[in-house]
C-alpha cells in the first residue's frame, strides 16, 4: 500500500485532534487547563526552562488522553458488551492519565510558586 504524502498525513493528524475538541469533554477541560497555562506563562514571564516544564507536562496530559479514548474506542468495537475485562483495561487507560495529570499538577505547582510567592 502505498503511503499517502506527508501534508494527507498532518491532516488526518488534525482531524482527529479536532475529532478529540469536539467530542471529549475532558480532552476540552483538560485544553481549557492548556490555555490557562499559556496565559500565565506570558503573564508570569516564566523562564524558557519553566515555560518549557509546563508545555511538556500540558502536551502529555494531552496526548495521554488521547491514547485513553484509542483504547476505549479500540475495546467498545472489540467488545461492545459490558465485560469485567474490557473494563479492567479501560481502567488502567484512565489511570495512565489520572497519574500524568497528577504528575502535571506537581510540576505546576513547583513551577508556578516561585513567581506567584516570591
Amino acid at each position: 500500500m502505498k503511503k499517502p504524502p506527508i501534508h494527507k498525513s498532518f491532516l488526518n493528524a488534525f482531524r482527529g485532534v479536532f475529532f478529540m475538541v469536539k467530542t471529549e469533554r475532558n480532552f476540552q477541560i483538560e485544553l481549557l487547563a492548556f490555555f490557562v497555562n499559556l496565559f500565565l506563562i506570558f503573564y508570569l514571564r516564566l523562564s524558557g526552562t519553566d515555560a518549557a516544564l509546563i508545555l511538556i507536562v500540558s502536551f502529555a496530559v494531552l496526548s495521554a488522553e488521547i491514547f485513553n479514548t484509542a483504547i476505549e474506542r479500540i475495546c467498545d468495537i472489540i467488545q461492545p458488551d459490558f465485560d469485567k475485562r474490557i473494563g479492567f483495561i479501560k481502567d488502567i487507560a484512565a489511570g495512565a492519565v489520572a497519574l500524568m495529570a497528577a504528575a502535571s499538577v506537581g510540576v505546576g505547582i513547583l513551577v508556578y510558586w516561585k513567581y506567584i510567592f516570591n
